[in-house]
């Protein structure tokens, strides 16, 4: 991945992922977060896994990103904006929606 993807996938990441690291954290401990999106054998959710490593990546200096990490901030870009496409209708506050998409960083209400 050359410089210009790597700029390009911050930039993208960065207007995307709308939660603070602390603010993502909070929301990672509730059941609300934990219940929502697709789990595996009864573990832990993909969302939910993401968003743990979302907030290393929000921790971690420009310099010090590898490959690897641009690679899942690209998934979390393609996930954010595929589910922003699916929007409910009417009221989303407290919808399994929305919670899906805070476990990926990205509060629809903020």
């Amino acid at each position: 991945m050359d410089e210009d993807e790597r700029e390009e996938t911050r930039d993208r990441f960065g207007e995307l992922v709308n939660m603070t690291p602390a603010a993502l954290e909070k929301w990672l401990a509730s059941e609300e977060s934990k219940d929502a999106g697709q789990h595996k054998d009864g573990g832990e959710s993909t969302g939910h896994a993401s968003g743990r490593r979302i907030v290393e990546l929000l921790r971690t200096a420009k310099g010090d990103l590898t490959d690897d990490d641009y690679r899942h901030m690209r998934e979390v870009v393609g996930y954010i904006r595929r589910h922003l496409a699916q929007r409910p209708s009417g009221d989303v506050r407290e919808t399994r929606w929305r919670y899906s998409l805070m476990n990926w960083g990205h509060d629809p209400l903020a």
